[in-house]
């Protein structure tokens, strides 16, 4: 078993994903000996899967794997599904949470025994650089609704920077029922609250979370429809709040 599989869910990011990689070799590199990238290509239409394979060449550390185009949940689900480290992170392509940050989050799970440890954008240390102010406002609004509906205490559920223990891990993905198994392939990329629903299930499983600020870079995208995924968003939101009322996240007891 290595000690760290790295999975990052990655959707036309042939841009960026060879920068990303070498950033996150270098730092594996002086912090373990012992890791994984698992890169989870979500059906794209540029050659991201091309460049992680001319790259996976040269270092062996680097898998691909490639998925129809069901988005960044089934993804990351996959990476998960197929990691074989003692500890589990998953991070967005374009690296807009450094991933220097890990050494962070990962005292709280070595010294303190917590499950899960997620990145946040708010709260005292945090720092976030060239957020659009609309972009942010949004955010806030979206956590704030959360909190009254779901997951009070969480100030940031939606930073793509999470690290697990393999077994907690595992036992969430699995037990989502939103963002499962039969999600269908898509269109277009979409934000969804997969975040919500995974922390949801390991708030009702009685697993250990810390939320940690870090620094956080807004990465420029046209993906993102403040209308459409904003309508997404919410009513993601209703449905895991209606399989929560039902019960439906708290049948597995927590390791």
């Amino acid at each position: 078993m290595v000690e760290y599989s790295i999975v990052i869910s990655a959707f036309n990011e042939q841009a960026v994903i060879s920068s990303s990689l070498t950033q996150i070799i270098n730092f594996m590199n002086s912090y373990s000996s012992s890791y994984e990238i698992l890169v989870v290509d979500d059906g794209s239409t540029d050659d991201t899967s091309k460049v992680v394979d001319e790259y996976s060449k040269s270092y062996p550390q680097v898998n691909l794997i490639r998925n129809p185009h069901k988005g960044k949940a089934f993804g990351v689900r996959t990476g998960v599904k197929n990691s074989g480290g003692k500890y589990i992170l998953f991070c967005d392509a374009d690296m807009a949470t450094p991933i220097e940050e890990l050494k962070r989050l990962m005292v709280w799970i070595k010294d303190s025994n917590f499950d899960v440890v997620i990145a946040s954008r708010e709260g005292i240390g945090a720092k976030r650089s060239h957020e659009p102010i609309l972009r942010h406002i949004m955010g806030r609004i979206f956590n704030l609704i959360i909190k009254i509906l779901l997951l009070p205490g969480i100030q940031d559920t939606q930073c793509g920077f999470k690290v697990f223990k393999s077994e907690v891990a595992k036992l969430a993905f699995d037990g989502m029922i939103l963002f499962g198994d039969n999600l269908p392939t898509v269109k277009r990329p979409r934000v969804t609250a997969f975040d919500v629903e995974l922390l949801v299930i390991l708030k009702r499983m009685k697993y250990r979370v810390k939320e940690v600020p870090i620094s956080w870079t807004y990465a420029p995208t046209s993906r993102v429809n403040p209308i459409t995924d904003s309508i997404d968003l919410f009513f993601n939101v209703l449905s895991v709040k209606f399989y929560d009322i039902l019960g439906k996240y708290s049948k597995k007891e927590a390791l």
